[in-house]
């Protein structure tokens, strides 16, 4: 297959068709078999221009998750802007399968292991991160239930990775929509199994929609 027909961009439209292109081959081969000669073909343009842009495959796949990291992250900021605890995981749980349904790609390549000696931010740094946001707020929750702030953390982990783990099999299982999924994931996270409810409560409000009047606990 021949190269494609080369368009004149500038450098910024250029770098942005270059991080799309390595992402879907990056997440469609994973980080060891995608080359530097096929993300140029795909591109439309000769290695040297890719070696301009990001000094080579490793320079591009660090870009790459940077983006996908910064999609993720934003998409989970506005879940903290809630102040109940059940809307922080009804928003936060929407919002990751949204990440996902919408950047799908992105997400492949996060999850895949990170090859050695990169440097680009881990899929398991952006969970600790969540987790983080997420523990401050079980602290204040526990210190008011008189629970052991210092199992906060521990906690905080389950909460977020339960999301993180559930997104990675929705990838491949798309058989239920995405908000009939996050509810099922905060069901079993706000009820735990003891009080399970026997039919997940689909929130009336989204993420997408932005944080919606709290719910009595």
């Amino acid at each position: 297959m021949g190269a494609a027909k080369r368009v004149r961009m500038t450098g910024q439209q250029r770098r942005e068709q270059l991080v799309g292109v390595a992402c879907s081959l990056f997440a469609e081969k994973g980080y060891e078999a995608a080359s530097i000669e096929e993300i140029a073909e795909r591109a439309g343009v000769s290695k040297p221009v890719v070696y301009q842009h990001f000094g080579g495959k490793e320079g591009l796949y660090a870009v790459v998750v940077d983006r996908e990291v910064r999609y993720l992250t934003t998409s989970l900021a506005r879940a903290f802007e809630a102040t109940h605890p059940r809307r922080i995981a009804e928003f936060a749980a929407d919002a990751f399968l949204g990440y996902i349904e919408e950047h799908e790609e992105g997400f492949r390549v996060l999850v895949r292991d990170a090859p050695s000696g990169t440097t680009g931010t881990s899929f398991a740094s952006v969970i600790a991160d969540v987790a983080s946001r997420a523990e401050k707020l079980l602290i204040e929750e526990f210190s008011d239930r008189g629970f052991d702030q210092h199992t906060a953390p521990m906690y905080a982990l389950m909460l977020v990775g339960a999301v993180a783990l559930v997104g990675e099999w929705w990838l491949d299982h798309r058989a239920q929509p995405r908000e009939v999924v996050a509810a099922h994931v905060v069901n079993l996270l706000w009820n735990g199994l003891r009080g399970l409810e026997p039919v997940a409560r689909v929130p009336e409000a989204t993420a997408d929609e932005g944080p919606a009047a709290d719910p009595g606990s």
